[in-house]
């Protein structure tokens, strides 16, 4: 999951943060950053997944391909443990080590264009503890104005959880071999270590869930890499972008359940009054899901 750039500063086990801390002064912290959109990195993903790639200047970005841009490279000292730069800075230092991006929610006010140099200001909008059934959780809202020469084109809001460790000796479920949901649009995708290094490359995304698998099985006991929550939506959207005649003016999305590699993962669909009702699918449970909307709404006819 790309995460906006922290600081390196090392900490003593004395001043290391707490449960008990406040991290409210975290919020309203803000950070600008600036980019070209390159041609070359939304091609490289376009091809990675199938397609023809071929934008060029001037070209509509697809939806979502804007998280392959504003990459935050920290030196190794400034990684933690995940891979992750540490925390820390912009983000709180939120002493839970397990951290995922759960979903977030998005508004397209107008196209972002290849080649244009993009603003992208970024708030901690806030900070929450609670306790769910796996213990406490911390609950971190990011919101993202994304703006071009034209202006503003995109407001983004992500959120952020973190967990306690896995607990020793635990192993999260595979999905089983249910067959997917009816859906008017579907498709499936092979999510392998090659499509999952391809995408933690493009989004400079060092989470080692995705790509480093003893580390993925015995310290955060998945039973397998881990597919992106990020690329699923992008698939999503990107189904959307294609079922759909008219522009999306917005995208949101939720993590359900993870997927992993090894087993077919099914890009899903309907359509519905505003837009699209969207879905990934692995063995039978759903793992994203997400409402594309748009106006006015013409469905194309399979």
């Amino acid at each position: 999951m790309l995460l906006p750039s922290v600081d390196s500063k090392m900490t003593t086990p004395n001043d290391r943060p707490k449960m008990t801390d406040d991290f409210s002064a975290w919020i309203g912290r803000t950070e600008v950053v600036s980019e070209r959109l390159d041609p070359e990195r939304t091609n490289a993903l376009s091809r990675a997944l199938g397609d023809a790639g071929g934008l060029t200047i001037g070209d509509p970005l697809p939806a979502l391909h804007h998280w392959l841009y504003f990459w935050t490279v920290q030196p190794p000292e400034g990684l933690g443990l995940d891979g992750h730069p540490a925390k820390g800075g912009f983000l709180p230092p939120i002493p839970l080590p397990r951290r995922m991006w759960a979903g977030g929610r998005l508004v397209f006010h107008q196209p972002l264009l290849i080649g244009d140099v993009v603003t992208r200001t970024s708030t901690v909008l806030n900070v929450s503890a609670k306790t769910g059934k796996s213990g406490p959780l911390v609950f971190v809202t990011l919101r993202h104005e994304l703006s071009g020469t034209l202006g503003t084109a995109v407001i983004e809001e992500q959120d952020l959880v973190y967990r306690e460790p896995a607990a020793t000796g635990s192993v999260a479920q595979f999905a089983g071999d249910g067959a997917p949901s009816p859906a008017l649009w579907q498709r499936a995708i092979m999510p392998d270590t090659v499509l999952l290094f391809r995408y933690s490359a493009l989004t400079m995304n060092g989470h080692r869930i995705h790509y480093d698998r003893p580390y993925a099985l015995e310290e955060e006991a998945y039973p397998a890499l881990v597919v992106h929550g990020p690329l699923q939506a992008t698939l999503l959207a990107a189904l959307a972008e294609r079922r759909l005649t008219a522009p999306l003016t917005g995208f949101s999305f939720r993590a359900q359940s993870p997927a992993f590699d090894g087993g077919a993962l099914h890009i899903c669909g309907n359509a519905a009054e505003n837009g699209a009702d969207l879905w990934t699918e692995q063995g039978g449970v759903k793992s994203v899901i997400a409402t594309a909307t748009c106006a006015p709404l013409t469905p194309e006819a399979d």
